[in-house]
């Protein structure tokens, strides 16, 4: 185990001295951007297009909606570095290796993360096209992005994630959404599960009753790297779909990218106002 761990700081070491030596200003704000949302990265002014292949060590997308490309640039006045991809669990990574992007991108100098997925809504007063704000999380995924040996420059042993989304962005953005009159935002807990497959009826009741709000795919192992290297975060969800576990519907991942993008112009809107904010 620690051998491995010092082959992957090798890598990610690899990995910032070459962005490093790409980039010229380096990003003070990381983005993710989740399924059906990679729209947002044709807004970023100057744009520095580096695809995840040309990176040393990087993972490589395996998505089909996921572009898997670095954008650097300005978005609302700020110089970001959006991820137009993310990698799962369910591809095959371990959380260490599909937070990769986020720990480079902290270790470049980046101070604060916002991430965003695609999530399935699990309370009854949801909406397809609701914008989540993540006020908490829990992880069902079987792994943790920290687990082995600790690298004491990255990060404490045992990072504390009593708030793991910080409460003045959050309140930002909510501001944001009150003065652009953007509809349907509200927040939540997210529940992160390792797919591919989606929720069965049972699994889905059972989620509502541990305190869920939506499901998802991703999120969480990137947020627990982000607190552990001292990042603030803002996560958001896009509710694609909602189920009644008592009255099942088909959940088709067609259907849940489309409603992803039908909502992606609000998003996108408000993510730049929330930028300008800050």
């Amino acid at each position: 185990m620690r051998e491995e761990m010092e082959r992957f700081q090798h890598e990610v070491t690899a990995a910032v001295r070459f962005l490093a030596a790409r980039l010229g200003l380096l990003p003070e704000i990381a983005l993710v951007l989740g399924t059906g949302l990679g729209g947002l990265a044709d807004r970023i002014e100057g744009a520095q297009v580096i695809p995840y292949q040309e990176i040393p060590h990087f993972p490589h997308a395996t998505v089909a909606s996921h572009a898997g490309n670095l954008i650097v640039g300005t978005l609302g006045g700020k110089r970001v570095a959006a991820l137009q991809g993310r990698f799962h669990f369910y591809e095959g990574y371990s959380t260490r290796e599909l937070t990769m992007p986020v720990r480079v991108l902290s270790l470049l100098g980046a101070k604060t993360l916002i991430v965003s997925n695609a999530a399935g809504g699990l309370k009854p007063d949801f909406a397809p096209g609701t914008i989540m704000l993540l006020r908490d999380h829990i992880n069902l995924i079987p792994d943790n992005p920290l687990r082995g040996p600790n690298i004491d420059g990255w990060g404490p042993r045992f990072p504390d994630l009593s708030a793991p989304y910080d409460q003045a962005l959050m309140a930002a953005m909510l501001r944001c959404a009150a003065r652009l009159s953007t509809p349907n935002v509200t927040s939540g807990v997210y529940v992160a599960i390792p797919g591919p497959s989606l929720e069965t009826p049972a699994e889905t009741r059972y989620l509502r009753q541990i305190g869920a709000d939506a499901v998802g795919m991703s999120t969480v192992p990137e947020v627990i790297v982000a607190k552990h290297a001292g990042l603030k975060v803002l996560g958001v969800s896009v509710v694609a779909n909602v189920n009644d576990p008592d009255n099942f519907k088909p959940i088709l991942i067609d259907e849940i990218i489309s409603e992803t993008e039908r909502c992606g112009a609000r998003l996108q809107e408000l993510l730049v106002a929330f930028l300008q904010e800050i």
